[in-house]
This record gives C-alpha cells, sequence and structure tokens, in this order.
C-alpha cells in the first residue's frame, strides 16, 4: 500500500487528498487492481482523520468507478472503464484548468509540456 500524506493546511478537503492520492497511487502503479484498501477505521487511525472522511473517500472512488466495494474484502481497487464517460469527464474537468490557465496567461505550448511531463509519470500510452 502506498503511504498516504495529509497536508492539514491545505485548502483542498481531507477526502479530495485522500481520493486523489489514491487515484494518483493507481496511475504509477503503486496501488493495483484488485488490491484491497484499508479498511476505514484502520485508514482512519494510520493517517489521523476522522473515519467519515474516509468513508466519504471511499464513497467518491465507487461513484468515479476506481473502487467496488465487497462485503467480505471491504474497498477493492477495481477500475470501471468507459472510455466514452471517461473522456466526457476528462472534457469537463479540462475546460476549467484550460480557462484557469489562460485567465493567468500560460500558453499552448506551456500546457502541452506540462501535459507531457505529466502523463509520462502514468506511464501513458502513445
Amino acid at each position: 500500500m502506498m503511504i498516504i500524506e495529509i497536508d492539514f493546511n491545505s485548502d483542498e478537503a481531507l477526502y479530495l487528498q485522500l481520493r486523489n492520492q489514491i487515484i494518483i497511487g493507481i496511475a504509477t502503479s503503486k496501488i493495483r487492481i484488485g488490491e484491497e484498501l484499508p479498511s476505514v477505521r484502520q485508514l482512519a487511525d494510520d493517517i489521523g482523520i476522522n473515519m467519515h472522511t474516509v468513508n466519504k473517500a471511499y464513497t467518491v472512488l465507487k461513484q468515479e468507478g476506481f473502487v467496488k466495494v465487497d462485503r467480505r474484502r471491504g474497498a477493492v481497487i477495481a477500475i470501471d472503464v468507459d472510455k466514452i464517460e471517461a473522456i466526457e469527464e476528462l472534457r469537463r474537468d479540462l475546460k476549467v484548468l484550460l480557462a484557469r490557465s489562460s485567465c493567468k496567461n500560460i500558453s499552448r505550448e506551456e500546457v502541452h509540456a506540462l501535459i507531457d511531463e505529466v502523463y509520462e509519470n502514468y506511464g501513458g500510452l502513445d
């Protein structure tokens, strides 16, 4: 299991930090498909946050198709691959990110270079 680091001084909600770190863990193969996540109580104790926060992160991961909940095994990494829906979701997220970038005078070339740099970390296929 990857090490989860929560920044208690961040403006980002704790459950989103946890969700994002688990997604990055999957993308970088630090967490593998079929791997069980710690129980809500165990993870809350390990990182020093409320169980409701962990539960919310797991619920969001389930809704987004990264986790399945098994009665016996708990939360298990299971990617629900619906590429068309994933592309639409990416399009929605990118609209906001690119609008923010444009407002801050970040060029198309800088965005492309950044995408290439970040995507390489996730074993992206060309």
